[in-house]
């Protein structure tokens, strides 16, 4: 298969002349071709097959011991002018990147076949929906975009139609640490990345594309691609909400997005459904509300605190079509991770023999990859060519003190502060200080393909009298108490929370307000079957006036830090939180 695009055609035959590959493969999509694929990736190592009886067509892969994650630090934004990638980028001007990359793409591919994989991020036939192409020399980031992307030949016919599309270049390379870079090009609607066969590095459908140059690609044409889940949450009458939720890392993203109710409300008939669980693409429609879709295909899971009783809609869809990298796996070759159950695996992620003691088995950051179309509480909306309408937008972070549980912004521009600000707490399990503040405005911070103030900018335009905006609202998970205990259950127990925050889009129950926003009245909060005090839900929901006073002298100054292009609409907006004391 080749193509009647030109400017295709003529993209991949130049990669093709720079890497030098023995053989070309235009990727179809097909099953024969997965099965080929299967079967490559089995006879050359790169896969394991797992228990059939158990996990049927589910297959594990190692990656080197070196590969194991996002590289943020070695992930560059290349625009012509430095301060148009902003602060929160690390930049490298487009002549010197492309000058690297082809040096270390030169020959790269001898001996090995070049995969050229035409996908589309989102419904085929959506209007909100965006094409690229990766080439590759990885089957395994083949069998990785079959699951995550639409790919093949229904996306190739797309690109034909529009003629769009963003170019993906990846090689694994040597998978050498010295010689590994991730390139973006905003404004060539590019990516190039080398060295790497893992997740969001070589997947260049997710993070790079889906995020890094959507946002940018977002700003130019008037909409927003975020870091954000979707959920589809139907009361008992039977009335539809769409509520979309920004969480950095640790933050439980996956298991909000797939959160089965308390026992009372399944009882009453509540139903939540799973658009997406990472990212998320909105833009007007024509009756003024942002209409969402979720432009994956697939979940690229973290296992490792995955299961029955954390996130058993996510468990579940792990029995079948599958592949798991970094796992470990059990005597009788089940992939294992952390936080599964009380067995104890006998081979850890590096395939060594495992005994118990020895540290962790599976990598914490091993990964499950999986057809959304798995997931029980996948709703099928999420194939609507128009998308689904936004009711509600949250942001949240992992704050031990100080953020309520539950607050609603007065309004748009004060919600873009809100998420503009938002931060967690270091843990344990990061690198440094332990409860570090660190700010990470809307869950962006690694993903921002273009200056932060400029990006908060676009989030202000989209405030006009024709738009009828979700709602706004910050929730915090994470509060403890003097004893280091957490106040609130969280997991299925959120679905108090959003009940709340649904309530309040239909305008059925009120708000008290304060001068960071409007909290609720504990009375509002369902608590039947809520296993919590009285004073400990007050205190969830009370404002520390010193704290916060503290806490927006800190957030001036991380304003302060993006320069002159920071909107002055943030700065009114924290001048009235202030005057509200």
């Amino acid at each position: 298969m080749e193509t009647t695009n030109q400017a295709l055609l003529d993209w991949v035959n130049s990669v093709a002349e720079l890497t030098q590959p023995d053989h070309i493969q235009w990727c179809t999509g097909s099953v024969e071709e997965n099965e080929t694929l299967n079967q490559l990736l089995l006879d050359n190592g790169s896969f394991e097959k797992l228990k059939e009886e158990t996990h049927p067509n589910c297959f594990l892969h190692l990656s080197d011991a070196q590969d194991v994650a996002r590289v943020e630090h070695l992930t560059f934004i290349c625009t012509e002018k430095q301060e148009d990638a902003g602060p929160n980028n690390h930049w490298m001007s487009p002549q010197e990147a492309h000058a690297k990359m082809n040096g270390l793409f030169a020959g790269c591919m001898r001996g090995r076949t070049m995969y050229v994989i035409p996908y589309c991020m989102g419904p085929i036939d959506s209007p909100i929906s965006r094409c690229g192409v990766e080439i590759t020399d990885s089957a395994y980031v083949v069998q990785n975009m079959r699951l995550m992307t639409r790919m093949g030949t229904p996306a190739l016919q797309r690109i034909e139609r529009e003629g769009q599309f963003v170019k993906g270049l990846h090689s694994t390379g040597e998978l050498d640490p010295d010689r590994r870079f991730i390139m973006h090009f905003p404004e060539e609607l590019a990516i190039m990345s080398y060295g790497s066969g893992y997740g969001g590095n070589a997947l260049l459908g997710k993070k790079c594309h889906a995020l890094r140059i959507a946002s940018y690609q977002a700003q130019k044409e008037g909409w927003l691609a975020e870091h954000m889940l979707i959920l589809g949450v139907e009361n008992p009458q039977g009335q539809k909400h769409y509520v979309a939720a920004a969480f950095p890392s640790a933050c439980g993203k996956t298991n909000l997005a797939m959160l089965i109710p308390p026992e009372g409300y399944v009882q009453d008939g509540w139903k939540i459904t799973t658009i997406g669980d990472d990212i998320c693409w909105m833009r007007p429609g024509e009756d003024g509300r942002l209409w969402a879709i979720n432009p994956e295909a697939g979940f690229f899971g973290v296992a490792p605190g995955t299961s029955e009783a954390t996130n058993p809609n996510a468990l579940a869809m792990l029995y079948k079509d599958a592949i798991f990298t970094n796992v470990a796996t059990t005597e009788d070759n089940q992939p294992w991770w952390e936080g599964l159950d009380d067995r104890v695996p006998v081979r850890d992620w590096q395939g060594n023999a495992y005994t118990e003691g020895q540290g962790a088995a599976a990598h914490p950051n091993s990964r499950f990859t999986v057809s959304a179309k798995r997931c029980p509480s996948y709703s099928e909306e999420a194939e609507s060519a128009s998308g689904v309408p936004i009711s509600a937008i949250i942001f949240g972070g992992r704050r031990e003190n100080l953020v309520p549980l539950v607050c609603e912004a007065r309004d748009w521009q004060h919600g873009v502060l809100m998420g503009a600000t938002v931060a967690s707490e270091t843990t344990a399990a990061a690198a440094g200080a332990v409860g570090v503040v660190r700010r990470d405005p809307m869950a962006m911070k690694p993903f921002c393909g273009y200056h932060f103030a400029d990006y908060w900018s676009h989030w202000l335009s989209f405030d006009k009298a024709d738009n009828k905006l979700p709602k706004i609202f910050t929730v915090n998970w994470f509060r403890k108490d003097q004893d280091g205990r957490f106040m609130w259950p969280g997991f299925g127990e959120n679905m108090r929370v959003l009940e709340w925050i649904l309530k309040r889009c239909d305008s059925q129950v009120g708000t008290t307000d304060t001068a960071i926003g409007g909290l609720p009245d504990p009375a509002d909060i369902n608590q039947q079957d809520l296993d919590i005090q009285a004073e400990v839900l007050n205190e969830l929901l009370a404002v520390n006036v010193k704290g916060w006073e503290q806490e927006l002298t800190e957030v001036r100054e991380y304003l302060d830090g993006f320069g002159e292009r920071v909107p002055e609409a943030l700065y009114n907006e924290l001048d009235k939180v202030k005057a509200g004391f």
